[in-house]
Parts: C-alpha cells; sequence; structure tokens
C-alpha cells in the first residue's frame, strides 16, 4: 500500500501553544539566524523607508531594489560573491540618480525620468547576465523573492555592521536631511546643503537596499522599504512617532511573515508582503473613518458679543 503525502504533511504543524511552537522553531540555528536577520532588516528598511516616503522617492526605491538581483548575476557571471554585485550595482545606480538636482523646477520629474531608465537598464542587463551564465544558475527565485532559510551567522554579524554604519550615518545628518525633504527651497536658503544632502541619502538608500536584498530578495526589500512608512504616515504625522510606528510594523509584518512561511509550504515574501499590505488598508481605512467623523461632528458654538 502507497501512501501519499501532500505538501502540507512535510511541514511542521502549528499546536496553538505559541510557546511550544518558538521554543520547536527555534531549536534550529537557521531560523535563530532569520529571526536575527529579519529583525535588523526591518528595522534598516523602517528608518530609511520612512524618509524615502517623506522624500518621495519610492520610485528610485523600487529601482535599486531591482538593480540588485542585475548585481547579483552579474557578479555570479564573473565567479565572485553575489554581495560585491549587490552593493556595486546598487550604489553605482544611486550615484547615477543622484546626478539629477532634485531642487528647482522640474526637478523631481527630471529624477523620475532618469530613475525609470536606469530600472529599464538594469533589468535588461540582469537577464542578459543570466543568459550568458553558461551553468545552472541556482537561487534564481532566491534572488527574486528571497529566502531567510540558510542565513549563516557570518552573514547576521555582515549585515548588522552594515545596518549600524547606514544608521549612525542617518542619525547625523537626520534633522537636515528632513528639513530638505519638506521645503528644499527653503533649507537651501537657509545654508543647508540640499545637494549633498540628497546624494548622502541615496547612497544610504543604495546601502540598505543593498544589505537587505541578499536577505530577501529584490521584490521583498522593497516591500519592507514603502509599506510600513506608508502605513506609518497614515498613522501620525510626527517625525519621531511615524519613524517609531514604521519600525514596528516592519518587525511585527517580518517575525509574522517567519512564522507562518515555517509552517506552510508557501513562500516568506507572500506573507510579509500581504501583512504590510493588510495594515496599510486597515490604517487607511482608520484614517478615512475618522476624517468623516470630524465632518460630521458639529462645529464648537459661537459666543455672540456680549456675555450671556
Amino acid at each position: 500500500m502507497v501512501t501519499t503525502l501532500s505538501l502540507a504533511d512535510t511541514y511542521p504543524a502549528w499546536s496553538w501553544n505559541p510557546v511550544t511552537d518558538l521554543r520547536a522553531m527555534w531549536a534550529f540555528p537557521f531560523m535563530v539566524n532569520a529571526f536575527r536577520a529579519g529583525t535588523i532588516v526591518a528595522v534598516l528598511a523602517g528608518v530609511i523607508g520612512w524618509y524615502m516616503v517623506v522624500r518621495r522617492q519610492s520610485f528610485a526605491g523600487h529601482t535599486l531594489a531591482q538593480v540588485s538581483f542585475p548585481g547579483a548575476a552579474c557578479a555570479t557571471l564573473l565567479g565572485i560573491t553575489p554581495v560585491v554585485g549587490y552593493f556595486a550595482f546598487c550604489v553605482g545606480a544611486a550615484l547615477v540618480i543622484a546626478a539629477i538636482p532634485r531642487a528647482g523646477q522640474g526637478g523631481s520629474g527630471q529624477e523620475a525620468a532618469l530613475t525609470g531608465t536606469v530600472q529599464a537598464f538594469g533589468l535588461a542587463c540582469g537577464f542578459l547576465f543570466v543568459a550568458l551564465y553558461k551553468g545552472f544558475l541556482g537561487g534564481i527565485n532566491s534572488l527574486l523573492f528571497g529566502s531567510f532559510l540558510g542565513i549563516t551567522t557570518t552573514q547576521v554579524a555582515v549585515l548588522a555592521a552594515v545596518a549600524a554604519v547606514t544608521l549612525t550615518t542617518l542619525a547625523v545628518i537626520a534633522r537636515p536631511l528632513l528639513f530638505a525633504s519638506a521645503d528644499p527651497d527653503v533649507a537651501a536658503v537657509r545654508g543647508v546643503p540640499v545637494r549633498v544632502l540628497s546624494v548622502t541619502f541615496l547612497v544610504l538608500l543604495g546601502t540598505a537596499t543593498a544589505a537587505t536584498s541578499q536577505i530577501t530578495g529584490t521584490l521583498l526589500v522593497f516591500a519592507l522599504l514603502v509599506m510600513p512608512a506608508a502605513t506609518a504616515q497614515q498613522l501620525t504625522a510626527r517625525p519621531a512617532a511615524g519613524l517609531a510606528v514604521s519600525v514596528l510594523i516592519g518587525l511585527v509584518v517580518t517575525w509574522t511573515g517567519l512564522i507562518a512561511a515555517y509552517y506552510s509550504p508557501y513562500p516568506i515574501g507572500f506573507y510579509v508582503t500581504t501583512f504590510a499590505f493588510g495594515m496599510y488598508v486597515l490604517a487607511r481605512l482608520t484614517r478615512l473613518f475618522a476624517q468623516a467623523l470630524d465632518r460630521r461632528a458639529p462645529a464648537p458654538a459661537r459666543l455672540s458679543g456680549g456675555a450671556a
């Protein structure tokens, strides 16, 4: 008698005892490293992504995430570690995008046009590198969609170092960068080095994208960059609170995505993106509901001339 097992039968079952399930999951070193890497990625993407959304450079972030794919493919073609390709292509693309000043009339439109050009050319190069590679390009799905499985302690350490340097640099320029993001023309008049800050931020964005892409893949990193930050802006306009909420949402969707992926045959990217999108929709509906209540609330009574 032959017993046929479904794909779901090969995965561990959820016992509905969170303590027991977490202990069983963290008994595997690769899952411990996955949670460590996921935590670093969520914090880094949450902070960088908040500034990216404030600066209206989500298209640039999307392009840098896409460019990490041809970078890894090129490195594989040359026989070197894909990490070199990630950083070389992401930082290089960031410098190319930074060639167009954002300040001034038409600056944002020219940056968007150049960003789209870089994205199209980068993706074309990526497919060319894949075609030129004569051997079996293993892990191409991981390059695109990411995988937290098989993360080593060395990768976690490198990721933590890159995140520390990136976040420290961002903390140094945080206040003038926020001013330049809100009103670059006024900031330039006040003596803020808007151009230098713009280039520096794009390099930081490219560095963060390269660091996280090797863990999350080229598609998932953009979901973590934009969705938590966009959700945070629906909930609060205060910078400090917005940064905190963005990081918190990133942590929640990453941790829950890891747990869901461990107990099911479906990829981590699907869960993280779906959970993040669901939180954005919920935040958006909450904001619309609050605005509707404010419009329906009666206006405060006005006092007439003299005392009653």
